[in-house]
């Protein structure tokens, strides 16, 4: 009977180990983190931190000051999920002064001909890839995001 306790007991942290690739972003937790980044933030206004990588698919803490360049990424979409703030989301249309930063990723000064989609706290949206999209934020304005890049 002892050695079966005993053996029960050396296998508890093994049934309450995290399954592989699981991972748990508390609300609060990730808003701090987010605003954690300020001090980072680039030239563009811009502070992210990866917080984690699984396969296909990594997810990136933003803070945001400014509005952002254009973008679209050739294979990966954008899940976001919106923590604090305001801004106005450009979708579609065509990137005015295309430029490739890197294998897969075009930038440009704005988009011509997109959708405006005003979003705050609490607002999830899906890019898919090969989108064209910007953020824009008003004067004196913040954005905390959650992204979740996905591989297509």
């Amino acid at each position: 009977m002892k050695f079966r306790v005993f053996g029960l007991l050396l296998a508890l942290p093994l049934m309450s180990a995290e399954p592989a690739g699981y991972k748990y972003w508390n609300a609060q937790r990730l808003l701090d983190s987010e605003r954690a980044l300020a001090p980072k933030m680039s030239s563009l206004k811009v502070a992210s931190e990866r917080v984690g990588t699984f396969g296909n698919h990594h997810a990136l803490a933003l803070h945001r000051e400014g509005s952002g360049q254009a973008e679209l990424h050739q294979r990966l979409a954008d899940l976001m999920v919106i923590q604090s703030g305001t801004a106005t989301l450009v979708v579609g249309g065509t990137i005015v002064k295309p430029h490739a930063t890197e294998a897969g990723e075009i930038r440009g000064q704005s988009i011509d001909g997109g959708t405006r989609q005003k979003i705050s706290a609490g607002d999830i949206i899906h890019i898919p890839a090969k989108t064209p999209h910007q953020l824009l934020l008003d004067a004196g304005q913040q954005l905390n995001y959650f992204t979740l890049k996905v591989s297509e």
